[in-house]
C-alpha cells in the first residue's frame, strides 16, 4: 500500500472505533486463530474496553520485549494504544512510552484511551515511522505489532529505530514474514486472509537489513503459520552496547580518511601490522568484507574512534564461515573499552552472520591486543617464527582464532 492509502485505511478504522465500536483488519477467523488483535494478549483485563477493541496487532510485543522498570519506550505505528498502554505497566511510573502513529486519528483514539485509562506517563506522536520525531539515543526499547510490514521503504524504518535506540537498546517487534519469496497469487491469498502480508519480508530479507542497520543479536522466531508461507513472527536485535556518549554503528564510506587516518596512527606504532604504510580507500575496501565492518563514534560530533572490518581467508566454500579481522582505536581514546565494545559487537555480527571462525596474527610484543582478544574468547593457535622483517627485524607472529559455540559446533 502507497502511504497516504495506509493512513486513510487506518484513520477510517479509526474513526470507526471512535464510536465504539470493535473493528478488524483481517478475516475473522484469521483475526481469532491466528492470534490477531485483541486475541494475542492475556493481559487486557486492566484495559479501557476502548483499547482492546482498537487492537489491529499480529501478536504481543510488549510480552517478549523483557521492559524494565523506568524505562523509555517507543511503539512505531501504535494505532489505539494497546501496547502502549501494556509498556506503561511494565516501565511503572519513573518510565516514559511514546507511541507514534500517522494517522492524526488513531493519535486521538489512543489519547482518549490512555485519559480514560488513567495513564499518565504515555506520550502519543503524530508522524511517520520513516523519520521518527524523536532525537537519537533518545529510548531504551523499539517495538511494533503488524506495522512495519506496511512500510515502502523497510530499511529507513530500521534505520530509524537503530538510531533513536540508545547503545545496548533493544528491538522487539510482531510482524508478518513470509519463509520464501511468495508469487503474486500466494501474496493475494495472504492478503485476503490477514489482510497484511502485501509488503512482507522474507525472514532472511529482515535480518539482512537489520544487519544492514547495525543490529546484532538478531533472532527471528515464527509463531503463527498463515499458509503459502506466511507467518506472524517475534524480530529481536540489538543495538551493539558501548560507553557513554559514544556509539557503534556500520563503516560508511563518508568515515574513509578518518578510519585510513586510525589505520596509519596503529601502524606507526610498530606493533599493529607488517605494513608501514595505510592503503587508499580502494584498496581497503577490496581487500575486506562489504559487511561486518564498523566504527564506534562520538555520539556528538560522529567523529570515528576506532574501527573494526574483516576480510576473507578463502574463497573456497569450505571456507565460507571463516574471517580474518583487524581492529583499530584512535591513540588518543585506547584504554576507554573501545576496543573492547567494538569487538565483541564485531563477534556477535560474525555469528548473526553465520562465522565460526575468526582468527588474526598479532605480535607477541602487542600484549595490549593479545589480552584484549584472550578476554573475549581467542586463544592462540601458535607462533610462526621470523614470519617477516619488519623495520631490519624478523619478527614471529602469533596466530589466534575465536571458535563460535553457537555456529559450526
Amino acid at each position: 500500500m502507497a502511504h497516504d492509502k495506509i493512513v486513510d485505511h487506518y484513520s477510517a478504522l479509526a474513526r470507526t472505533a471512535l464510536t465504539g465500536q470493535r473493528i478488524t483488519d483481517c478475516d475473522p477467523t484469521a483475526f481469532t486463530d491466528g492470534g490477531f488483535g485483541p486475541a494475542g494478549y492475556d493481559d487486557t483485563a486492566v484495559l479501557p474496553d476502548g483499547a482492546v477493541r482498537a487492537s489491529l496487532g499480529c501478536g504481543n510485543p510488549v510480552a517478549v520485549a523483557e521492559l524494565r522498570a523506568g524505562e523509555t519506550v517507543l511503539d512505531l505505528g501504535s494505532g489505539g494504544g494497546i501496547d502502549v498502554l501494556l509498556s506503561a505497566l511494565r516501565v511503572g511510573p519513573h518510565g516514559t512510552v511514546f507511541g507514534l502513529d500517522a494517522s492524526p486519528a488513531m493519535v486521538e483514539l489512543a489519547r482518549r484511551n490512555a485519559e480514560q485509562a488513567g495513564t499518565s506517563n504515555v506520550r502519543f506522536l503524530n508522524g511517520t515511522i520513516e523519520a521518527i520525531p524523536l532525537p537519537g539515543h533518545a529510548v531504551d526499547v523499539v517495538f511494533s505489532n503488524c506495522v512495519i510490514n506496511l512500510s515502502d521503504d523497510k530499511a529507513t524504518v530500521l534505520a530509524e529505530a537503530f538510531r533513536v535506540l540508545r547503545p545496548g537498546g533493544r528491538f522487539g517487534v510482531s510482524d508478518v514474514v513470509t519463509t520464501q519469496a511468495l508469487d503474486e497469487q500466494a501474496r493475494q491469498r495472504a492478503e485476503q486472509r490477514i489482510g497484511c502480508a502485501a509488503g512482507s519480508l522474507t525472514v532472511q530479507e529482515y535480518r539482512d537489513l537489520l544487519a544492514a542497520a547495525g543490529f546484532v543479536q538478531i533472532a527471528i522466531t515464527l509463531t503463527a503459520d498463515h499458509g503459502d508461507g506466511v507467518h506472524s513472527a517475534i524480530v529481536q536485535a540489538v543495538k551493539p552496547a558501548i560507553g557513554p556518549g559514544l556509539e557503534i554503528r556500520p563503516m560508511r564510506e563518508s568515515d574513509a580518511a578518518e578510519v585510513l587516518a586510525i589505520h596509519q596512527a596503529g601502524l606507526n606504532t610498530g606493533q599493529a601490522s607488517f605494513e608501514t604504510t595505510a592503503p587508499s580507500w580502494e584498496g581497503f575496501t577490496a581487500s575486506r568484507l562489504p559487511h561486518l565492518r564498523y566504527v564506534a563514534v562520538d555520539g556528538d560530533s560522529g567523529e570515528v574512534l576506532g574501527w573494526v572490518a574483516a576480510s576473507a581467508v578463502s574463497s573456497r566454500p569450505v571456507y565460507a564461515g571463516v574471517v580474518e579481522h583487524s581492529v583499530y582505536v584512535h591513540p588518543g581514546c585506547q584504554a576507554h573499552g573501545i576496543g573492547r565494545a567494538l569487538l565483541s559487537a564485531f563477534i556477535t555480527a560474525c555469528e548473526d552472520a553465520g562465522v565460526w571462525t575468526i582468527q588474526s596474527g598479532v605480535f607477541p610484543e602487542n600484549a595490549a591486543s593479545l589480552s584484549l582478544h584472550q578476554a573475549l574468547g581467542f586463544r592462540v593457535v601458535g607462533t610462526r617464527e621470523r614470519m617477516g622483517c619488519h623495520r631490519g627485524v624478523w619478527r614471529d607472529v602469533m596466530l589466534i582464532e575465536r571458535r563460535s559455540a553457537a555456529v559450526g559446533a
